[in-house]
């Protein structure tokens, strides 16, 4: 299997939601019904497994990992992310990231870059924090959002508006950014992200920009690259099979 022949200038990321020790199907961000998948890639949704079957396919390189018990309990799962980031694994990782020290160990153990997410940030201040901790070259803020909303406390935010928050992150020194809207992700109803994408881009020429949500075929890779987009983030496209050659 190879994801097919897109512009050499993007690249795609598959996902793993890990939860509970699995990894699940993300459908629209309604987690509490998110399900084992069920992939043509493997038969197993075991984190190492899939990991595995992503990265043998070809141009496949590096893994986003969100750990959804750490996002949403405060539970991170140590021992899949020790396991995953043992070896040549390259993975970004989003584990609910709520002080610096968590950052620490997560580059600790071997992650390649670490996923400060939106959802889980308390402000500017967490996120100053974090890039002095880690670094601009492996802190990837993630703008977080579900139907256009961010995900956030508007109150925390001197602009709390999408392209307001991205303005926010770059200026404070974020040279990598996911732009994540959870209502497209799991839907196959394309990327609802491009155009926020596109009004960042022309801004900031020199952001490492990543989207993710809805992305269903090349149609849609090819239209994330004409927005100015970096790599997409990929999961229900690669397990069906859409992203077949």
């Amino acid at each position: 299997m190879t994801p097919g022949p897109t512009s050499p200038a993007i690249e795609i990321i598959p996902v793993l939601d890990l939860m509970h020790g699995q990894v699940v199907r993300g459908i629209a961000g309604q987690r509490e019904s998110y399900q084992p998948i069920s992939s043509c890639l493997v038969d197993s949704a075991q984190p190492l497994d899939v990991a595995d079957a992503f990265l043998d396919q070809p141009g496949l390189q590096r893994i986003y990992l969100a750990d959804l018990d750490a996002i949403q309990h405060d539970q991170p799962d140590w021992d899949t992310i020790t396991e995953l980031a043992t070896g040549p694994r390259r993975l970004l990782v989003d584990a609910g990231l709520h002080d610096s020290g968590r950052a620490r160990e997560l580059i600790r153990l071997g992650v390649e870059s670490v996923v400060a997410g939106l959802e889980t940030l308390s402000g500017p201040e967490l996120l100053t924090e974090l890039l002095d901790t880690v670094g601009e070259d492996r802190l990837v803020f993630s703008l977080d959002m579900t139907a256009g909303t961010p995900m956030t406390n508007p109150s925390d935010w001197p602009d709390p508006t999408p392209t307001g928050l991205a303005e926010t992150a770059i200026a404070s020194g974020v040279r990598r950014l996911i732009v994540l809207d959870l209502a497209g992700v799991g839907t196959g109803t394309g990327p609802p992200t491009l155009e926020l994408c596109q009004q960042i881009r022309s801004r900031h020429h020199a952001v490492e920009l990543i989207t993710g949500g809805g992305i269903r075929n090349q149609d849609d890779i090819a239209a994330a690259a004409a927005a100015g987009v970096d790599a997409v983030l990929v999961a229900s496209a690669l397990h069906d099979g859409s992203l077949l050659a």
